[in-house]
């Protein structure tokens, strides 16, 4: 009894302190929420930064965060390709030889190539000719300069692309230019095609084209480094590399003949003789001039015959450091969404085209080649 009246007073004795203090108590407890959030807070910026003084994480940002990567035809064209000493390096010659059209102009700046390819097959009593006319104007600047490329064959086909000042345009041979607005590298493409003759000639005779030193003199005012071009023989682990090569693998019902026919061409292909010359600018290491004479073998189905191929390959280039002024075609189609092969083919078999409303495809511009 006598402790419970003791508890109760106390109790109650305590109450006016608790009361006097309650103020007191709630600051307290709110400033010690603010402590523990701080602490909290410090605890994770030194995580933060704990984390941040990780190499692997600085090298991800620095990746992340650093400029843009120049494009690799700047890296391409910025080394010294030592074009005297393509006699004792075939990679070296290789290299030289497959340079691309970008590369060159930014090598050598504004300048003009021209090219004439001649393909002559031979086989089964017959002779089959095509010829080639490509030219390349190229403006100050190989990655976003101007360029005008052409290419036509003896057969009236043929193409035209233009780009000036990022804007692109195209045509067939005979058909009207057409703005492409969505280019996706479409021009870039046509003109390394147009450019690339060498390099189609050392990829058909397998990168074999070996240049031996004649001589030194001079083209169209530029020093130059002339080399004799003979077939080399093949090296022994280019066979072993492509004996060890899996099969084609080819559709169920097996290839067509036309297919058969040209994978039978490049895989029997007997490579003959290559003659001729290139002069090699000794600044720049890119090809002056050249002339190329190619002659290869394919086994006919007759065990006795076999059809024959001579390719021939003239380039120059000229007019260096001169601006050929490319302008824009002075006619021109707009660039147009959907492609009126479709509505042509429509139109073929006699399908009426729907009215204004409907969607049919564009209508083909008088003096566009239908495709």
């Amino acid at each position: 009894m006598h402790e419970m009246h003791f508890l109760f007073v106390a109790t109650n004795s305590a109450r006016p302190k608790l009361a006097a203090h309650s103020g007191w108590r709630i600051t307290f407890v709110a400033e010690a929420d603010l402590l523990n959030k701080s602490k909290v807070a410090a605890i994770c910026v030194l995580a933060i930064a704990a984390s941040c003084a990780d190499p692997v994480d600085k090298a991800a940002k620095k990746r992340i965060f650093s400029p843009e990567d120049p494009p690799k035809v700047l890296a391409s064209a910025a080394e010294d390709l030592e074009p005297a000493k393509l006699s004792d390096n075939a990679d070296l010659a290789r290299r030289v030889l497959r340079m691309g059209a970008a590369e060159a102009t930014e090598r050598l700046g504004p300048h003009r190539f021209a090219a004439t390819v001649a393909f002559t097959w031979a086989g089964g009593g017959r002779t089959e000719e095509l010829k080639e006319n490509r030219v390349l104007m190229a403006g100050r600047g190989g990655v976003a300069g101007d360029f005008h490329a052409s290419l036509n064959n003896s057969r009236d086909q043929g193409l035209e692309v233009i780009r000036v000042h990022n804007a692109v345009y195209a045509r067939s041979r005979y058909g009207k230019f057409r703005q492409r607005l969505r280019d996706r590298g479409m021009a870039e493409k046509e003109r390394e095609e147009v450019y690339g003759a060498l390099r189609d000639f050392d990829s058909i005779f397998d990168g074999r084209l070996k240049l031996v030193l004649s001589a030194k003199g001079s083209v169209r005012g530029r020093p130059a480094i002339k080399y004799a071009v003979t077939l080399a023989p093949a090296p022994k682990e280019a066979r072993t590399a492509k004996a060890a090569l899996p099969a084609v693998v080819g559709p169920k019902g097996g290839f067509d003949e036309p297919t058969s026919r040209r994978i039978a061409s490049f895989e029997k292909r007997q490579l003959k003789s290559v003659q001729g010359e290139v002069a090699v600018d000794s600044q720049t290491a890119v090809v002056l001039e050249s002339h190329l004479d190619g002659r290869l073998s394919v086994p006919s189905p007759a065990a006795d015959k076999e059809a024959t191929l001579r390719l021939t390959v003239d380039t120059s280039l000229s007019d260096f450091g001169s601006d050929p002024g490319i302008k824009p075609p002075t006619e021109f189609l707009p660039d147009a969404d959907k492609p009126a092969g479709i509505a042509s083919a429509l139109d073929r078999f006699g399908i009426p085209r729907g009215g204004p409303g409907k969607d049919a495809g564009v209508e083909p511009e008088a003096g566009e080649e239908e495709p």
